[in-house]
């Protein structure tokens, strides 16, 4: 049973890191054509989709694409980071208590 939780665990944290390295890059890449073309919001804007819309989508409608492209990737990375980092956080808990066992 450890055997199992401890592969359980190691393959969340290497879905962790290749989800982060992945989003990273699509992140990356978006951020920088909005650089490139300097489109400029804030955090506020990423996570609040009715102001995005209301707010930099107006000032920039050349790049709705990217824009929405680079708030999504973002919200998405950091949804799966954070059930994965829980995930992890659980099974490293149930080792811990197995371990003691």
């Amino acid at each position: 049973m450890f055997a199992v939780l401890a592969s359980l665990v190691i393959g969340l944290f290497v879905a962790m890191l290749f989800l982060n390295v992945y989003f990273r890059v699509k992140v990356l890449r978006s951020y920088k054509a909005l650089v490139q073309n300097e489109v400029q919001f804030n955090a506020r804007h990423v996570f609040n989709t009715e102001k995005m819309n209301e707010e930099v989508l107006p000032k920039y409608p050349h790049m709705k694409e990217e824009i929405e492209t680079f708030a999504r990737h973002l919200r998405y990375s950091i949804k799966m980071a954070t059930v994965l980092l829980a995930l992890i956080t659980l099974f490293g808990g149930i080792l811990m208590q197995y371990g003691r066992t």
